[in-house]
């Protein structure tokens, strides 16, 4: 009988959903283990000293994985199926350069903000969210979907002919703004009909189910022609 990896997670970490989405798309098996950033154990810090989520642990093998970029390269390296860092050397290196895109920009600038306005601010700190940081938020989101819109334009999928893990990182990011209220898909036509490609997808379907206690996405969140 195979290993089984354990996914210490968060629900609306986006990179925990990254490692879900790939770990979806390759077939591999685990399990999942919820680790709130506000609440991490002394045992999680044993994992990963940086305290975030995601991590991998194959207890038989005695193999601890840590940080969603690295996961992804260790799958990469050891699965065959469904390589998501595909296509020539110039094009793994167009999929690495937007997964940090995603991964660092678009996170500092949307996801992060969201996450400490409309989550942390109302599970942990019991505070009224910040309109101003909220619009802030909905306004840089607008200027990474009009990039996206452009590659769209141009590209069957982000980062050249087929899907990669750049499209994984994408939509690991804004399926979490859009869970939280942060996404406002007008005049965004060709991210909207690629999102709705990728909700599609039985590796996406698992998160379209969950919810956060507390906190409810809104109503276009799950449906998949949004």
């Amino acid at each position: 009988m195979p290993s089984m990896w354990r996914l210490y997670q968060f629900p609306l970490c986006p990179f925990s959903r990254k490692i879900r989405l790939l770990m979806g798309e390759k077939q591999i098996a685990y399990d999942m283990v919820r680790e709130d950033p506000w609440a991490a154990s002394d045992m999680f810090y044993n994992l990963n000293p940086a305290g975030r989520t995601p991590v991998l642990v194959d207890a038989e093998r005695e193999i601890v994985l840590s940080d969603s970029r690295a996961i992804s390269e260790y799958f990469e390296e050891t699965v065959d199926k469904a390589p998501m860092i595909n296509g020539t050397v110039a094009n793994r290196a167009e999929i690495r350069r937007l997964v940090a895109l995603f991964d660092e920009n678009f996170y500092a600038d949307v996801t992060a903000p969201l996450l400490s306005e409309r989550m942390k601010k109302r599970i942990v700190l019991r505070q009224p969210p910040d309109s101003r940081a909220l619009r802030e938020a909905m306004k840089m989101a607008h200027g990474h979907l009009d990039y996206m819109d452009y590659l769209i334009d141009n590209r069957p999928w982000l980062a050249g002919s087929q899907m990669s893990l750049a499209d994984l990182a994408a939509a690991a990011q804004i399926s979490v703004a859009d869970y939280l209220g942060g996404i406002d898909w007008k005049g965004h036509e060709q991210t909207r009909g690629w999102y709705s490609v990728f909700k599609s997808r039985p590796s996406f379907r698992p998160l379209l189910t969950e919810r956060m206690e507390v906190i409810q996405p809104p109503a276009h969140y799950a449906q998949i022609d949004i």
